[in-house]
C-alpha cells in the first residue's frame, strides 16, 4: 500500500502542476527595476503575494537616490505556439515589458498572462498557444510532490529493514497519522470491506495538501511561501479527481437513488431527479471552494496584518502588528491540518454514499 500510495502521489500532482500556470497570474516584482517611490498600496502588495507569477520574487531594496530595485529569480518559461513551435527561455527576457522570440506579458484583458504577438505587434489570438512554464505555483507544488515521495520512500524502507515493529524515526512521526486516516476516517466512513482500496488515494490528497498548506506558512526561502493550495486550479483539480472516483465508484443502488428515489412518489420524481443531479457537482464544488478559501484567507490576513506597519508608516505599530502575525501563523498551523482533514474526511464521505448498497 505504501508504494501504491507513493505512485498516486506523483500522479496526483503530474496531473495537477500545469494547471495553474494558466490561472491566477501576477507580474510581482520585475527581476531588475527601478523605480521612484510611491505611497504603498496594500492591495497591490497583497495580491502579488497569494498569486502565481513567472518569476519569484525575493526582496526590494531601497536605492539612495529614492528608487527601488527588485530582486527575484527568473522562472523557465515553456511555451507552444502552433506557427513557430516550442520556446523554452527564462522569465527575465520578457520582463519590464520587453519582447523576446515574439513573446511578451500581456496587458489589459491578458494581464499577467505571456501573449504571443502578430505582425502589428498585438496579442495573437487565432493561432494556439499553451503555457506550460514552470511557474511559482508550479514549483512549490513540485517541492511538495519531492517532499512528499521522499517522506514515503523512506518510510517504506524503514519498514523493509524492521518489519511490523516499534515505530521510531520517520515511522514514528508517520505511523501514527497513516493510522489516524485509516482508522479514523476512512474506515468509520467507507467501512471494512471496501476501505483498502481508496485508502492509497485519500492519504495521497491528505499529505499532498498538508505539505503544500505547511510550505506555504514558511515565508522563506523558495520553494517556501507559495499559495499553493489557494489557487483555484489546484482545488479544482484535487475535486475533480474524488468526483471521478465517486462515480466510477457508484453501485446500482447509488445511481438508483439518484434517478428513482425509493419511497418517492413517482409524480415527484420529475423534481427529485434535478435536484440530486445538482447534488453531485455541488459535492466537488463545495470542496474546492473550501480549501482554496480557507488557505488564500489566511495568507490574506497575514501578510494585512504585516502591512499595517507599511501604512500607518510608524515603528510603534509593529509590536502589535507582529504580536497578531505570530497568533494568526500558530492559527493557521491548526488550519493547515485542519484543511488536509477536512478535505479527505468529506473525499472518504462522498466515496461512501457512492458505496451504498441497494436495500430489497
Amino acid at each position: 500500500m505504501t508504494r501504491l500510495t507513493t505512485g498516486l502521489f506523483l500522479i496526483l500532482f503530474l496531473l495537477a502542476f500545469s494547471f495553474p500556470a494558466t490561472g491566477q497570474e501576477g507580474h510581482g516584482t520585475p527581476v531588475t527595476s527601478g523605480h521612484s517611490e510611491g505611497p504603498f498600496n496594500p492591495s497591490k502588495y497583497i495580491i502579488e503575494h497569494v498569486s502565481n507569477s513567472h518569476e519569484w520574487h525575493l526582496m526590494t531594496i531601497r536605492k539612495r537616490d529614492g528608487t527601488e530595485k527588485g530582486i527575484a529569480i527568473p522562472l523557465p518559461v515553456i511555451l507552444y505556439y502552433k506557427p513557430t513551435g516550442l520556446h523554452i527561455f527564462f522569465s527575465n527576457r520578457i520582463s519590464h515589458g520587453q519582447e523576446y522570440q515574439g513573446f511578451k506579458m500581456g496587458e489589459g484583458e491578458f494581464e499577467g498572462k505571456i501573449v504571443a504577438l502578430n505582425s502589428a505587434g498585438e496579442p495573437d489570438t487565432k493561432n494556439l498557444l499553451l503555457d506550460f512554464s514552470m511557474t511559482k505555483m508550479v514549483i512549490g507544488m513540485l517541492a511538495a510532490a519531492i517532499l512528499g515521495l521522499w517522506l514515503f520512500l523512506a518510510l517504506s524502507r524503514s519498514y523493509k529493514k524492521t518489519g511490523i515493529s516499534y515505530p521510531k524515526g520517520i515511522q514514528g512521526f508517520l505511523e501514527p497519522v497513516i493510522l489516524f486516516i485509516r482508522d479514523e476516517v476512512v474506515i468509520p466512513n467507507i467501512g471494512h470491506k471496501h476501505y483498502e482500496r481508496f485508502m492509497p488515494y485519500l492519504l495521497s490528497v491528505f499529505f499532498f495538501i498538508l505539505i503544500n498548506n505547511l510550505m506555504g506558512l514558511i515565508p522563506f526561502p523558495p520553494p517556501f511561501g507559495a499559495n499553493v493550495t489557494g489557487n483555484l486550479a489546484l482545488t479544482m483539480t484535487l475535486a475533480f479527481f474524488t468526483f471521478i472516483i465517486v462515480q466510477f465508484s457508484g453501485t446500482k443502488g447509488y445511481w438508483k437513488h439518484i434517478f428513482a428515489t425509493p419511497g418517492v412518489p413517482a409524480w415527484l420524481l420529475p423534481l427529485m431527479v434535478p435536484v440530486e443531479v445538482v447534488g453531485i457537482f455541488s459535492k466537488p464544488i463545495a470542496l474546492m471552494i473550501r480549501l482554496f478559501a480557507n488557505i488564500t484567507a489566511g495568507h490574506i490576513i497575514v501578510i494585512s496584518l504585516m502591512a499595517l506597519i507599511f501604512i500607518f508608516d510608524s515603528i510603534w505599530v509593529s509590536p502589535v502588528s507582529i504580536f497578531f502575525v505570530i497568533f494568526m501563523d500558530c492559527l493557521e498551523l491548526l488550519v493547515a491540518f485542519l484543511q488536509a482533514y477536512v478535505f479527505t474526511f468529506l473525499s472518504s464521505l462522498f466515496i461512501s454514499l457512492a458505496l451504498v448498497e441497494e436495500h430489497h
